[in-house]
């Protein structure tokens, strides 16, 4: 059984999603779309492909079973809605769509079609999250979260990733790092938000920072910070859990659990070959009936979410969910 793919996108995750598939004798990869036509003439001679002129036109061949949307989160729902329209399985980088509600037809629509439609999470496979997991009960109730990813660029670039147009807003496209909290801690009541958005012009900014707060129907309360760009200077991701049993602390994979009986090193595995690894789990999906790692849902839930912080930053005020 040979499945047909092709690739919407030309930027990192194209190219990890490329190196993956052709690597797999059961895959066939018959092109690649992009919005910029250069773009994708020259990522197709990079890898061996052919390019075509758009996404439609990709779409309508009919010896194409399966799409990988990695391109700009502004295009994602559109994509995604032509892609399942044309009755393709699709795989799509988070978040699903920039509105909520249209993410939501759009898994009522694969339902529908009875089509494949993966919201890739690879945070969820990773060696982080895993040890966490793992050890996680030995905290006992969990009470307090604190999670801290800041990377800084000097000088910001000005790219998608930093126009708000394209990018949509930041803890949507961070959308992995709510997602993380979701799976963890279960279901949100409450958020608050603040934010600070450094514009360098009306399109793009060179800094934003999130300072957001999760109040878990579990009484546990999160603090999620997040940023990126210029004036941070100092990366860090960092990870704490603490509970009425012990504390679960990351920095970067290195980790450390304590408990009453004293401390133990944990090491994470590191976060090479998530996209090879996600890409073989929806190719076992298809071929074999694997389940995978990842609902739809899963990750519309964790959208919700993001959509109430940023209802919480617009309004200022605390908002229910």
């Amino acid at each position: 059984m040979t499945i047909y793919t092709a690739i919407i996108g030309t930027g990192f995750a194209a190219r990890k999603r490329v190196e993956a598939l052709q690597k797999i004798p059961k895959v066939e990869l018959v092109g690649v779309a992009s919005r910029h036509g250069e773009r994708a003439q020259r990522f197709a001679e990079q890898h061996q492909l052919s390019a075509v002129s758009d996404s439609v036109e990709l779409l309508k061949k009919q010896r194409l079973d399966l799409v990988f949307i990695c391109t700009v989160n502004a295009d994602h729902g559109a994509l995604v809605q032509q892609a399942l329209e044309h009755n393709k399985h699709v795989v799509v980088e988070y978040p699903l769509a920039l509105d909520v509600e249209q993410a939501s037809q759009l898994i009522s629509l694969a339902r529908e079609r009875q089509r494949l439609l993966h919201v890739e999470h690879i945070e969820l496979i990773g060696g982080l999250h895993l040890a966490m997991k793992q050890h996680m009960a030995s905290v006992g109730a969990p009470h307090y979260v604190n999670y801290r990813t800041l990377t800084p660029k000097q000088p910001a670039p000005r790219k998608w990733s930093y126009c708000p147009q394209l990018l949509g807003f930041p803890l949507m496209a961070a959308l992995s790092r709510i997602h993380r909290l979701t799976d963890l801690l279960g279901t949100v009541d409450q958020v608050t938000c603040q934010e600070k958005l450094q514009m360098v012009d009306a399109d793009y900014f060179c800094r934003c920072l999130y300072s957001a707060q999760l109040h878990f129907t579990n009484g546990a309360l999160a603090e999620l910070t997040y940023g990126k760009g210029e004036g941070l200077w100092q990366r860090s991701r960092y990870i704490e859990i603490r509970g009425d049993q012990g504390c679960l602390a990351f920095e970067g994979n290195q980790g450390v659990l304590v408990t009453a009986s004293g401390e133990r090193s944990i090491a994470a595995a590191p976060r090479q070959g998530l996209f090879e690894k996600d890409t073989h789990w929806v190719l076992d999906h298809l071929i074999d009936g694997r389940p995978m790692y990842v609902t739809p849902e899963e990750s519309l839930y964790s959208l919700r979410v993001a959509t109430a912080l940023e209802q919480a930053v617009r309004r200022g005020e605390r908002v229910w969910l």
